[in-house]
């Protein structure tokens, strides 16, 4: 059975980083995370507007798989992540 979770992530690239070396990791960092996403694992992901900072949806077989994808993203090392295990809330309309 999958679980879903919540998850912040929130990125501090060194701001001296080469400029090449930046760009070839945020490619990196969109095709990996895409690839994810076409699966379904990824369910969404949501900006949060102002910050370098996302939060997406995750939909995995559990803590483990969560882990594997998240410690896969090329921008991983410059990343601080909050993960939040989510459930139906029973004042949901739209749970069955």
């Amino acid at each position: 059975m999958s679980e879903l979770f919540a998850v912040r992530m929130d990125v501090n690239l060194p701001p001296d980083m080469d400029p090449d070396a930046r760009s070839e990791l945020l490619a990196r960092e969109k095709a990996y995370s895409q690839e994810w996403q076409r699966s379904g694992h990824w369910r969404s992901i949501w900006r949060c507007v102002g910050e370098y900072a996302n939060i997406s949806i995750f939909e995995v077989d559990g803590n483990a798989q969560l882990h594997e994808i998240v410690s896969g993203l090329p921008l991983f090392p410059y990343m601080d992540i909050t993960v939040t295990p989510l459930t139906t809330h029973p004042s949901d309309i739209h749970a069955s």
